[in-house]
């Protein structure tokens, strides 16, 4: 029998900075605030397609110090789709975002940070997104 670890279920950041939080997840990546446990601790999940994978901790109440980033994990990752919707979205919002291909063309990718200083990558195949601008077009770094 073969093993895998499958696929990320969800990743959990802990902020004193929930509602700001929450907002980027909702008006920028188009995340939706859902159901979550009745935690003896405040927070919020946030939900891609049905599933909670991003959950977030309100540490705003206790001594535990906002880390100023993502510590030792660099970015976090998304399969996602709308290549030229997310990057109008971004611009309309005034988010600074880079979006690249990898070397080969198959994937378009855009990075994004959250307001923990959480780098979110969202990667598009070129294949599916029909009609998208080519890379070359789009540039390498966008500020509003």
């Amino acid at each position: 029998m073969g093993v895998s670890v499958g696929v990320l279920d969800h990743f959990n950041i802990r902020t004193r900075k929930l509602a700001d939080t929450v907002r980027f997840y909702e008006d920028v990546l188009g995340l939706e605030k859902g159901a979550r446990p009745n935690f003896a601790f405040p927070g919020a999940w946030m939900y891609s397609e049905g599933k909670p994978v991003v959950h977030l901790v309100d540490i705003s109440a206790t001594s535990e110090p906002q880390k100023p980033d993502s510590g030792v994990v660099h970015h976090v990752a998304f399969v996602s789709s709308g290549f030229d919707g997310m990057k109008q979205r971004l611009a309309s919002k005034g988010m600074a975002f880079e979006a690249r291909q990898v070397p080969g063309g198959d994937l378009w990718q855009i990075f994004v940070n959250d307001p923990n200083g959480v780098m979110i990558e969202l990667n598009y195949e070129a294949a599916r997104e029909q009609g998208a601008a080519p890379i070359e077009a789009v540039g390498d770094m966008f500020r509003q």
